[in-house]
């Protein structure tokens, strides 16, 4: 029931940002271990299609790469979302008004000015996912329930003899 319960997150949670420019899907991948089954979150590096804004402040890396953006407490984070604003002292800040520092880029990267990467999300393998997990989640639920019904006869059964 725990993996179960973890593909259905990672899927939704895939499906909550099936709209936000440059997330990357992340991956479930399983694997049996002495304990059961153990789910692990894995990011792909698949990127989105590019979208043509016009607007020149929004940027997109082509290739692999990042931009490298700082929060008011000097934090140094990495994103795809090239969604950039300047503020009244000409500095690029995205939406969480992170400061634009720089870029990482990958071997034959590049940086196109006027484009937003779109999400690498696939809507409809997320939803089969969660409706898969779903189901999984309920024959599991079932096994527990019929297993409780046994002990429980098993219970009633030893009182009656005694």
């Amino acid at each position: 029931m725990i993996a179960a319960r973890a593909r259905l997150d990672i899927a939704t949670d895939n499906l909550a940002n099936v709209s936000s420019d440059g997330f990357h899907a992340a991956l479930a991948r399983g694997r049996l271990t002495a304990h059961g089954v153990e789910i692990a979150r894995v990011g792909t590096s698949d990127h989105g299609a590019y979208r043509r804004t016009g607007r020149p402040d929004d940027l997109a890396i082509v290739g692999d790469g990042a931009f490298r953006v700082e929060s008011s407490d000097g934090t140094i984070a990495q994103t795809r979302n090239g969604a950039f604003e300047r503020d009244r002292y000409g500095v690029l800040r995205d939406a969480a008004g992170r400061k634009l520092v720089g870029t990482t880029l990958g071997p034959g990267a590049s940086v196109r000015s006027g484009f937003l990467e779109t999400s690498d999300v696939n809507a409809i393998a997320e939803m089969v996912d969660v409706l898969t997990s779903q189901r999984s989640f309920e024959s599991a639920e079932k096994v527990v329930a019929a297993i409780d019904g046994v002990r429980q006869k098993s219970t009633d059964d030893v009182a009656r003899i005694k």
